[in-house]
């Protein structure tokens, strides 16, 4: 008798095992699905998802004004609302947030004072905020102590905490220094912000050491010291990164810094302080991303001139018109009085307005190329049958005015729902996500 009981019990908990790890799906009722590639939206489209919580897979099954609806499946109504897929911020670095004193940025202080593992939990705070402002997918370029990035790659993937997908670059590659000027009595201060790297040699032991850790773009300081690197030292980064599948993104602070990135075929150039029409041209013509970290001009943000602005704004929009690969970025790394860090990268709309690029335009900067530079625009950003199922929704149209974007009203990330009716749901993600998966490097 006792080993009837004993296996009633085992089937009915295996039964509970299967099915909580059933296939869930969901029909998303899409007012307006805007495909943000060509800047139009159709009508009354209905998007089927399944989400598998065995492994934390999501897939778009079908999409349509006729489809049918299973019985099973969860209705979630946006008949009302502008539904596209996620945001890409193509350049910032999650594990650190600048320490506001008065008339001072302590960026060394926090790479000296913080550990790792409290920069790890930074990461996961500032990956929860830019995903409740419908970023879903984010290039963190470094500054994440020792390989803080990877672990919260790693732990976003394996379903443990809600984030967007991650491209993390592990630690900066420069030359000596990176970009401290340390003093001879500490000059290891620069590790782990800064991975020295001068000759050969070094510059593929750094890039295999980061890959090795989980990187998955490498980072470089072109010109971040008065040794910039040489054109034939960047090809060494461009073909070493390119032998394990991987592109590289150039810090670039100097003209001539700049012009070496793009003799040498980086995948992007980031910041835009060193850029002008002619760099744009050589850019447009041999396809290298434009990541430029427009800061904007804004009371409530860091001092500008009128010249420095005026000229960003000018060559932002002088890159468009020559038709350089633009991506939405924002180097937004510190603090901000009354903004967290989604709404604060959500403030860089402000420089691509004053550009006067078309809201469209913009859009499609956020997310289109997002996905591509990204690497990602095979299987994951677009809203399409087969791909991941990462979807934002807005109450106004971002195709007429892109400040819409403001106000996401609607998140899912992989299949899960975070954020419904302006509210993020956070537990519901926690209890639905995967309770296990492969620790990917």
């Amino acid at each position: 008798m006792k080993r009837i009981v004993t296996f009633i019990m085992a089937f009915v908990f295996l039964a509970m095992l299967l099915q909580s790890a059933q296939a869930q799906k969901s029909a998303i009722l899409a007012g307006h699905l805007i495909d943000s590639s060509t800047g139009t939206a159709t009508a009354n489209q209905i998007i089927l998802v399944e989400h598998n919580p065995a492994n934390g897979r999501s897939t778009i099954l079908e999409i349509g004004s006729n489809v049918t609806i299973p019985d099973d499946a969860t209705v979630i109504d946006l008949s009302d609302q502008w539904v596209m897929g996620g945001l890409v911020d193509a350049h910032d670095h999650l594990g650190i947030t600048y320490k506001e004193e008065p008339e001072n940025w302590n960026y060394y202080y926090t790479v000296i004072q913080d550990s790792t593992p409290l920069r790890a939990i930074q990461s996961m705070s500032t990956g929860f905020q830019k995903l409740a402002s419908g970023f879903t997918i984010v290039r963190d370029l470094g500054n994440n102590g020792l390989y803080a990035d990877t672990a919260l790659r790693q732990a976003i993937e394996m379903g443990w905490v809600p984030g967007p997908t991650m491209i993390n670059s592990g630690i900066i590659i420069g030359a000596f220094g990176g970009q401290f000027y340390e003093t001879p009595e500490r000059e290891d201060t620069v590790y782990p912000e800064y991975l020295n790297a001068d000759t050969n040699d070094e510059i593929v032991k750094a890039i295999r050491r980061n890959i090795h850790y989980g990187a998955k773009v490498i980072k470089v300081c072109v010109d971040c010291q008065a040794y910039p690197y040489t054109i034939d030292q960047l090809k060494l980064f461009v073909s070493e990164a390119a032998n394990a599948g991987q592109k590289v993104s150039g810090h670039v602070q100097t003209r001539e810094g700049a012009r070496r990135a793009i003799e040498a075929g980086l995948w992007s150039l980031d910041h835009d302080g060193a850029l002008d029409e002619e760099l744009h041209s050589m850019m447009a013509e041999r396809g290298i991303w434009r990541v430029g970290t427009e800061t904007p001009k804004a009371d409530f943000m860091r001092p500008m001139s009128d010249e420095r602005w005026e000229r960003r704004v000018r060559m932002l929009r002088d890159a468009y018109d020559q038709g350089v690969k633009l991506a939405f970025s924002t180097d937004a790394d510190y603090f901000i009085p009354g903004f967290n860090r989604g709404e604060l990268t959500i403030e860089f709309l402000r420089t691509w307005k004053a550009a006067d690029i078309p809201d469209a335009e913009i859009l499609k900067v956020l997310t289109t190329n997002g996905y591509e530079i990204s690497e990602l625009e095979d299987e994951r950003g677009p809203l399409k049958v087969g791909f991941a199922a990462d979807i934002i929704a807005t109450a106004e149209n971002p195709l007429d005015d892109i400040n819409a974007l403001r106000d996401v009203r609607f998140v899912m990330k992989n299949g899960m729902v975070f954020k419904k009716d302006g509210v993020v749901s956070s537990l519901d993600f926690f209890h639905n996500g995967p309770a296990y998966g492969w620790r990917k490097r």
